[in-house]
């Protein structure tokens, strides 16, 4: 039973050398929970399915790695570079590969102010998976994220609760769909197969509270890092990196360590769905 991940967290969401020790963990935990995590990424211009620890070293320690999304995978290994792959580029490659279920933290969406969009929304949409993910970035626009996975018709519930989760957020007052058990996303899944439906499954699992953060005190951290960013005029794929790496600081650690816990949440959930496709032979 395998589980992709998503590498971009390694090169672009944690930092060194807390991301190796993390993209290690992660694959440990997986391994206790009965499955293989895969880690996808471009090494030198070749597609990886699961990396080897020396591969993740490198990885997580080189400065010139590439953030990928699907539409830049044939960039990357045309030029022969090292890419760590989002949401979008993870499910494709997985995809062709046969993997069912993808892991990660959260997934990308719409952004705030000059029009930004994730390419997952569309891979979601396209590419018939399971993914399991915390809900859509914090730094995010949630209702229009929300809006936007409901318009590109992508199937969204939620694991055993009503509101849909914002990655480390407490709320976010977004109703949703729910789900009470693996069983049952497995079968809203089988049916996407009969009926021959496009687009993923998107699994979202709160983190449990004792880690989350309070919704005034995030905003006061975030107007902050938002206020740098236009300062220091970042865009496009630079805008997630950096807003993640100001709000670890201002918060003190406190978003980076709600962050680990919900990326092996995550893995723990997305690895039982694994096994329960497995025994409805699914893979």
């Amino acid at each position: 039973m395998e589980v992709a991940l998503e590498s971009t967290v390694i090169t672009h969401g944690l930092p060194a050398p807390l991301n190796e020790r993390v993209a290690l963990n992660l694959i440990k935990l997986a391994k206790n929970n009965g499955c293989i995590a895969k880690v996808i990424a471009i090494i030198a211009g070749e597609i990886k399915i699961g990396l080897s620890k020396k591969e993740i070293a490198q990885l997580a320690q080189r400065n010139d790695v590439l953030k990928v999304g699907t539409r830049e995978i044939p960039i990357a290994v045309a030029k022969k570079a090292w890419a760590s792959t989002t949401v979008s580029a993870t499910m494709r490659i997985a995809n062709i590969r046969g993997l069912k279920v993808f892991a990660t933290g959260g997934i990308g969406g719409v952004h705030g102010g000059d029009w930004d969009v994730s390419q997952d929304i569309l891979e979601l949409s396209q590419t018939r998976m399971i993914g399991v993910s915390a809900g859509p970035k914090s730094i995010l626009d949630l209702k229009a994220t929300f809006e936007f996975l409901e318009s590109f018709q992508v199937t969204v519930v939620a694991f055993k609760t009503d509101e849909m989760p914002a990655f480390y957020l407490k709320k976010s007052g977004i109703r949703i769909t729910p789900v009470n058990s693996v069983q049952e996303v497995v079968e809203i899944y089988k049916e996407k197969e009969r009926l021959n439906l496009p687009g993923a499954v998107l699994v979202f699992n709160p983190l449990p509270e004792k880690w989350t953060i309070d919704n005034d005190e995030y905003q006061l951290w975030y107007n902050e890092a938002l206020k740098e960013l236009k300062n220091k005029r970042i865009s496009g794929k630079d805008v997630t990196p950096f807003l993640l790496s100001k709000l670890a600081a201002l918060s003190s650690g406190k978003t980076l360590e709600a962050n680990i816990k919900l990326l092996e949440n995550n893995v723990i959930l997305a690895c039982q769905i694994a096994k329960e496709c497995c025994e409805q032979k699914l893979v």
